[in-house]
């Protein structure tokens, strides 16, 4: 009787790894504050680890006594605010210019939570952008969050990644992706080979760190953006917290919502991997028939998934499918990712940023700032005084394993990623004549770059 093959496909049900980037400290607008995103510490080497108790705990009560808290009318909830982009960067250059510190009002773009429109107005000189908004707090996990909606504010240093990155999105898109080395998973197809060999009874508190050693370090790449900014770190984030989820590591921060490993208790008939990626989810944009009025439609993301096999020299080739367990749990999170950006800030930030994506995109693919005149080199210029703030950058993260027995032996994924398609988005629309309307009561204000 011939023995069962083990194969990378044969081990665990999860490499994956719960991450997101943290420098302990970084320097944000001239003050040094303890920031974090999602919980993880990364080293000089760019390495991540968790971060012990006392680390978060001092994270937070000092980011908590350097983000003010908002007053006036920009800690009203609205429905709509806008922002002038040449009166931001009027704001912008007024403070560079006296040496101050970009108020918070500034960094977090007056409390924005999400980009619903877009507005020309040629006689004006100008392009503004709208959404719902409200004042801000840190919350518990050192999240900077709406005050009610709990949800994540647009960041000034994510809106100058989007602006200044288009091209790059265009010719070569956005994307990070989190994987094995092809030397790793044959390390670890010879301790799956020697195991089967030796016919001793499997003891996964054996194996599973024979596992880890021998797949070794996954791979953290990001295209499209600076390595070392926010807006990269939110990629890798949204990714690693994804698969955390989806191989049940920990729960889901809402109800009803199973893991993959949940789904698949009964075991899936199947000699491949899962691996999922978020992409943009958006309706066509509606545009006025002017083309001065656009707006925003659709949640923003989605999950997405396919079937890979692992080749014999360690490297991995997509099936152009997907097993039913597998794109169950994808619609499972696209259907629920409103809900997933309330509770999480992960999913939410990254939903701004693709947002920020396509409106950098429409502006462009229409060339707004020549059609309005505007002239916003600050805010699109790299090379500009208004400079990212820049954070360590991650490139390696150690995988977590957790077994899980299908009907073909075990199971594992360990790949996954983000990409952003927001040129694809941005070119489909159609016309609605009612964004008109809207459009000519959000005329930029002259009395300051946001309003209500």
């Amino acid at each position: 009787m011939s023995r069962p093959r083990w194969s990378i496909c044969a081990a665990v049900a999860a490499i994956a790894c719960a991450f997101a980037v943290v420098c302990t400290y970084h320097a944000e607008a001239g003050r040094t504050i303890a920031s974090a995103v999602g919980g993880i510490f990364i080293d000089a080497d760019g390495a991540v680890r968790a971060p012990s108790a006392d680390m978060k705990n001092a994270r937070i009560k000092a980011l908590r006594e350097a983000v003010a808290k908002p007053a006036g009318d920009v800690n009203t909830p609205v429905e709509l605010r806008r922002i002038s982009l040449r009166g931001l960067e009027a704001a912008v250059r007024e403070a560079l210019a006296k040496g101050d510190t970009l108020p918070d009002e500034i960094q977090f773009l007056a409390g924005l939570q999400r980009i619903q429109y877009v507005f020309v107005y040629p006689e004006q000189n100008d392009i503004v952008i709208a959404g719902p908004a409200e004042g801000w707090v840190v919350n518990g996990d050192g999240e900077i969050v709406g005050i009610t909606s709990g949800r994540p504010v647009l960041r000034l240093d994510d809106l100058l990644v989007a602006l200044r990155s288009v091209e790059n999105a265009r010719t070569g898109g956005i994307s990070c992706s989190i994987d094995p080395t092809a030397e790793g998973r044959q390390r670890l197809q010879q301790v799956l080979d020697a195991q089967a060999r030796s016919r001793q009874p499997l003891n996964p508190a054996v194996l599973e760190p024979q596992m880890k050693e021998a797949f070794g370090p996954q791979q953290i790449t990001v295209k499209g953006v600076p390595l070392d900014s926010h807006f990269a770190r939110m990629l890798v984030a949204a990714d690693y917290r994804m698969k955390r989820l989806a191989m049940h590591l920990e729960p889901a921060p809402i109800p009803n919502m199973p893991s993959y490993v949940q789904m698949i208790r009964g075991g899936v008939n199947s000699s491949t991997n899962p691996r999922w990626w978020l992409a943009c989810n958006y309706e066509p944009l509606a545009a006025s028939d002017d083309k001065l009025a656009w707006e925003i439609r659709g949640q923003g993301v989605k999950a997405m998934t396919e079937d890979e096999f692992v080749q014999a020299d360690g490297t991995v080739k997509g099936t152009g499918k997907a097993n039913d367990a597998a794109q169950k749990w994808a619609d499972l999170l696209t259907s629920r990712y409103d809900e997933l950006s309330a509770a999480d800030p992960v999913f939410g930030k990254l939903r701004n940023m693709m947002d920020m994506c396509v409106v950098a995109a429409l502006i462009e693919a229409h060339d707004f700032r020549n059609l309005a005149n505007c002239d916003l080199s600050l805010l699109y210029d790299a090379r500009s005084d208004l400079t990212l703030t820049q954070w360590p950058t991650p490139r390696t993260v150690s995988p977590e394993c957790s077994f899980l027995r299908t009907r073909k032996g075990w199971t594992v994924t360990a790949s996954g990623g983000v990409l952003v398609e927001s040129w694809q988005s941005a070119s489909r629309s159609k016309v609605d004549g009612a964004i008109a309307a809207v459009r000519e009561k959000s005329a930029p204000n002259a009395k300051r770059w946001w309003w209500n």
